[in-house]
């Protein structure tokens, strides 16, 4: 029992320890206006890829955090298959990235906050754990769950509130004015 306990502790050290890196990268994704996610691959305690949200600034609707660390990854082990790796990603994968995570034999994914819009790692969908598919992968959620939540927040507020600014600042110029 007492060695369960030790090993759940060290796990959680080191999930916070690689949640706290990914949680960075999600900032580096927010300062170019991203939608900040940010990811890592980890293998036998050492990052192997890297990854934040690019979709805007590559114009590719696949270049999210987890798809790019990944992609790095699997050219780092020079290997498709990322066998005994684990996944640390701010936010909850999407039904694209779970099935990316699925085929790479990622082993498990530990996530900041859930998304209840489009979340598969059990929040809306289930797919990485589905066993109607070949590979199941283990999951740990909550890890930094408050700090990851309040950065997207923060995030969405902010780009409302622009938005909202920018339709003001359109209809105060197309109201004609008085003379």
């Amino acid at each position: 029992m007492s060695e369960l306990m030790n090993n759940t502790k060290i796990t959680d050290s080191h999930d916070q320890h690689f949640m706290q890196r990914a949680f960075e990268l999600a900032q580096l994704a927010e300062s170019h206006e991203e939608i900040p996610v940010g990811a890592v691959v980890v293998h036998q305690g050492k990052i192997i890829g890297e990854g934040y949200n690019q979709s805007i600034m590559s114009h590719d609707p696949s270049a999210h955090a987890e798809m790019i660390a990944i992609r790095q990854a699997g050219k780092r082990v020079n290997n498709y298959r990322l066998l005994d790796c684990t996944l640390y990603v701010t936010l909850e994968p999407c039904p694209m990235c779970a099935g990316l995570l699925v085929h790479s034999r990622i082993e498990r994914i530990v996530y900041g906050t859930p998304d209840l819009k489009t979340g598969a790692a059990g929040s809306v969908f289930n797919l990485v754990s589905s066993e109607q598919l070949n590979h199941q992968i283990t999951v740990t959620s909550g890890v930094m769950a408050k700090e990851c939540s309040q950065l997207l927040s923060n995030f969405f507020r902010r780009r409302r509130a622009e938005k909202k600014a920018s339709r003001n600042t359109v209809k105060r110029q197309s109201i004609p004015q008085k003379k």
